[in-house]
């Protein structure tokens, strides 16, 4: 007697099971978003995090937030260090800083298939060191080491037989290769009091797309470089490890102090390809002036400001640098200024609430890269 199997096909459904994490790890990825929006301090972030674990259960008489503090400094995420005021206390390690910039690449770029470290490619085919697996007639010039002999030996046979075979110059086939290019950025983060207006958390966002421009760069461009300024009243440059302690102060928006800054960074930089992003709310309301006073004016756009900034936007198109904006703010008047500013320079502009800034910045870095590279 012959069994008969029947073959079902579809799909099967069952309820979404999340991947297993320890009790540190839950805990860890509360903590590098906390300590992300204290600036770097440990006693306020774990103050939330035990606010947290009341509300929403987080930890267990087995495992808790006690026993996760023991855990950071026994993996070396926390050391025991002396503060401004001279008391004691913990800090965070350059390792959990790390931590903290990859978790912004993650959260921000998190579409990004991983890839080893690379470099911009031109629209441009020609001499270069990355091969395209395209091939074309030989062109005097060319380096013999670009010679692909296989593909010149079968078109020597095509064109003059196997019988009466001769390799000429017109036989010659040579494999096409991108040019690569390097790029230099300036980010430039917005640190004035408006960041924090109303309310509204707009710098911890800032933040994020710092950190997380800064990771992609130093691990997917490696050849790039990053400088990272902030301006308020004035301008000053500061270091990647620096931007999970990152804060506003009581400063008016010197634009131009920020502009003229990453043009003098810019211009030490051999790289061709340069540019600059600028992430603000959009409203500059200070200068300073010869005598090392300060013009300020908060009260809508000021000329006398704004002409100041368009004018540098017009001296970085000059030196073919070109500024991205992203204004984070959803002002229709403060719009004309970013409208105005980018018409002066032939940059870009974004306006976009907080939530999709990372990506759009991901996605300009991409393409501003490829347009900019001239072969």
């Amino acid at each position: 007697m012959k069994t008969h199997y029947t073959h079902k096909k579809g799909f099967v459904f069952k309820t979404y099971e999340a991947p297993f994490q320890s009790p540190f790890e839950k805990l860890f990825e509360i903590f590098k978003e906390l300590i992300t929006h204290t600036s770097g301090d440990f006693d306020e972030a774990i103050a939330w995090l035990r606010e947290l674990d009341i509300e929403y259960k987080l930890t267990t008489p087995e495992y808790t937030i006690d026993d996760f503090i023991e855990d950071l400094k026994a993996k070396g995420y926390i050391r025991e260090e002396i503060k401004p005021d001279g008391t004691g206390g913990m800090g965070i390690t350059a390792k959990t800083e790390r931590a903290i910039r990859q978790a912004a690449l993650d959260q921000i770029f998190g579409a990004i298939k991983r890839s080893g470290s690379g470099n911009h490619k031109s629209k441009q085919i020609g001499l270069g060191d990355e091969h395209t697996g395209d091939f074309r007639s030989y062109q005097f010039g060319d380096g013999l080491d670009k010679v692909s002999m296989t593909e010149s030996l079968k078109n020597a046979q095509i064109n003059n037989g196997i019988g009466n075979f001769s390799l000429t110059e017109e036989d010659l086939i040579v494999e096409d290769t991108t040019h690569k290019s390097q790029m230099s950025t300036v980010l430039m983060i917005d640190i004035s009091h408006s960041m924090i207006l109303y309310g509204e958390d707009r710098i911890t966002p800032a933040k994020k797309v710092a950190m997380a421009l800064a990771e992609l760069i130093t691990t997917r461009y490696p050849k790039d470089t990053l400088d990272i300024l902030v301006f308020g009243n004035d301008a000053w440059q500061i270091q990647i490890k620096d931007l999970p302690y990152l804060n506003v102060g009581p400063y008016h928006t010197n634009t131009v102090a920020g502009l003229q800054l990453a043009m003098d960074l810019l211009r030490r930089k051999r790289n061709t390809n340069k540019q600059i992003f600028m992430i603000t709310d959009g409203k500059p309301s200070c200068l300073r002036l010869k005598d090392g006073s300060y013009y300020k004016d908060s009260n809508g756009l000021n000329p006398y400001i704004t002409n100041k900034c368009y004018a540098m936007a017009q001296q970085a198109r000059k030196l073919h640098i070109p500024i991205t904006t992203f204004m984070i703010a959803q002002d229709r008047y403060l719009m004309q200024f970013v409208q105005e500013f980018t018409r002066a320079n032939q940059g870009k502009a974004f306006y976009t609430g907080i939530k999709g800034l990372g990506e759009m910045i991901f996605e300009d870095y991409e393409t501003n890269r490829k347009k900019r590279i001239r072969g």
